[in-house]
């Protein structure tokens, strides 16, 4: 295929993606869903598993082996943008006198973590099976052991804010624990994934130092250095964001450079991006970045809906996907639940916060596709890891629905405004920018009872 021939093809296929992927996610809002599950669906539409029975072969006609490469690079740099905006908004400080947020951060990571060992090891001959007779090994169990844990924190805010949750105890509680179960995650990922699938024990020492070696470098050196450049006195948003770019691919490049995944550099130099003089990020700086990635960030989902081969499953995989189903809820919302009874919350405002946490979406993929590009997970677990991801994503607005009177709706945010300061979905436009929440959660006091008084509407 010549040249021309190829960014035809590109230019082409980015817009029937773009398209899709705005049509699909517009109607999954319409249908009280997040925006994430439709566009998700619009990937696999257009993969072999529905594309691909289209006659005439208009699945390779639309998508050639060619242009494939070109796709999925596409993918990663948007993935850059959201991880370095995700790691930009990162905030510990939450933490900070809540006693509720941190006992439901720590039971919500670490309870599905067992949860999914748990299944791994009690069941090895049918994960086997599923990951192309891949062995069960620690890396292996610790990489699904994440990948249950993880909550999606920008799908999460968008539940939060169309539900009327903005501003409850449960929503901020959720909203809170997801950030600090984001920031537990990827360190542990990447720890999992440094000395790569087959590595020795020497192998994944050197990697590990070289790791923190680099984690150093970025604190002590490029930190201050970046603060100095956009601290300095009349310097323009438009040299900033060029520096910031830079140092997101370049991180990003590093990361990868040591056999980690670029989204691990990217997430690293948001932590490490100087923020205004009251902690918060600067809305000025992630605009242009969040747009860009918006545009983008189609191609993800496109990519990884294409990988999904569903007529690759066999009959014996509908079993387990059933058994990780189980084990992801369970593990998001009993644990969930019990932390935040425990933290003396009703049981209705906890069974909520539970139910919050076990929304995956975006962030999930991310890590799905972290360890199929890695090798750590084949075709098989992939697809089934997917359906999970959506089947927990789309069950939590019927559920929430389901707890929650109509006496319990809530005003909505303003415009602009997001729950908990959360990144913001990067894909809903420019509109979606980064307003920064309180540093203190105050205690808004519970939801009211079912026979209360509906608050008015904003």
């Amino acid at each position: 295929m010549s040249s021309d021939s190829v960014i035809t093809h590109v230019v082409a296929a980015l817009a029937v993606v773009v398209a899709a992927s705005h049509a699909l996610g517009a109607l999954a809002r319409r249908l009280g869903q997040p925006p994430v599950v439709g566009q998700l669906f619009a990937g696999i539409a257009l993969g072999p598993s529905l594309l691909g029975l289209v006659p005439g072969g208009a699945y390779e006609t639309l998508f050639p082996s060619e242009i494939q490469p070109i796709l999925s690079a596409l993918a990663q740099v948007a993935l850059i943008f959201f991880l370095f905006a995700v790691g930009y908004e990162l905030d510990l400080g939450m933490l900070r006198g809540q006693r509720s947020v941190t006992t439901v951060s720590v039971s919500g990571f670490v309870v599905p973590m067992l949860l999914g060992a748990g299944i791994v090891l009690l069941l090895p001959g049918p994960f086997a099976a599923a990951n192309g007779d891949r062995p069960t090994d620690l890396t292996f169990v610790l990489y699904m052991a994440i990948a249950l844990s993880i909550t999606a924190v920008p799908v999460l805010a968008s539940i939060i804010k169309d539900q009327g949750l903005a501003g409850t105890r449960p929503g901020t509680v959720a909203m809170a624990s997801a950030g600090v179960i984001d920031a537990l995650s990827w360190p542990v990922l990447a720890v999992v994934l440094v000395g790569g699938v087959h590595g020795s024990a020497r192998e994944w020492g050197v990697k590990a130092a070289l790791l923190v070696l680099y984690v150093l470098v970025m604190l002590f050196a490029v930190r201050p250095l970046m603060a100095r450049w956009i601290g300095r006195p009349g310097t323009p948003v438009t040299r900033q964001v060029p520096v910031a770019v830079t140092v997101a691919l370049a991180s990003a490049w590093a990361t990868n450079a040591l056999g980690l995944h670029v989204i691990f550099g990217a997430l690293l130099a948001g932590v490490i991006m100087p923020r205004r003089p009251d902690g918060s990020p600067d809305g000025r700086l992630l605009r242009p970045l969040q747009d860009t990635g918006g545009l983008l960030l189609p191609m993800f989902f496109a990519v990884s809906g294409m990988a999904v081969v569903l007529d690759g499953l066999h009959p014996s995989d509908l079993l387990l996907l059933a058994v990780i189903i189980a084990a992801a809820v369970v593990g998001k919302v009993a644990s969930g639940t019990l932390a935040a009874r425990a933290g003396r919350l009703p049981w209705r405002e906890s069974l909520l916060i539970g139910v919050l946490l076990n929304t995956r979406g975006l962030t999930e993929l991310i890590v799905l596709n972290v360890g199929l590009q890695a090798g750590v997970i084949g075709p098989r677990l992939y697809a089934l890891l997917v359906v999970m991801a959506l089947v927990t994503t789309a069950a939590a607005g019927p559920l929430i629905r389901l707890l929650r009177h109509p006496a319990d709706a809530l005003p909505a945010p303003r415009e602009g405004h997001r729950a908990g300061g959360s990144t913001p979905e990067i894909w809903s436009g420019p509109e979606a920018v980064h307003d920064p929440a309180p540093e203190h959660v105050p205690d808004q006091g519970p939801l009211p009872s079912p026979g209360g008084e509906p608050a008015p509407r904003a």
